[in-house]
């Protein structure tokens, strides 16, 4: 004898959801330098990784020139200070950026982080 199937009830309610409210995105957009700044610090851990053999190889990758790659790669020679400072910069909400990759050139070249932090305190003073 085969026992008895049991049998069980469920309600389903096919009633249209409302649909969800649009999230509100912060005005302005990431400064470019912030991801820039970003963008050498994923290619160094790729680099690091063994996923990229040399910032040639990333140029190559990322379809810019070789000198641009370093301009880029550079950017982690700052300071950490900086870096984070940079990374925590405000949205650009209108107009160009008030702090461009061209503009860090000088404070990059810095071997001396207590010199670039001098610098970069007369680049953005606050």
């Amino acid at each position: 004898m085969k026992p008895a199937a049991a049998v069980t009830t469920h309600t389903v309610d096919f009633q249209p959801r409302p649909a969800p409210r649009p999230t509100v995105a912060p005005t302005g957009r990431v400064p470019r330098v912030a991801r820039l700044l970003a963008l050498a610090h994923r290619i160094d851990a790729m680099i690091r990784a063994g996923e990229l053999r040399d910032l040639a190889h990333a140029a190559k990758v990322c379809g810019v020139s070789r000198p641009r790659m370093t301009q880029i790669a550079n950017l982690l020679l700052l300071a950490p200070e900086i870096q984070e400072a940079i990374l925590a910069m405000p949205p650009v909400t209108k107009g160009r950026d008030t702090i461009t990759e061209r503009t860090l050139r000088a404070i990059v070249a810095e071997p001396d982080w207590h010199r670039q932090r001098e610098l970069w305190s007369e680049l953005c003073p606050t």
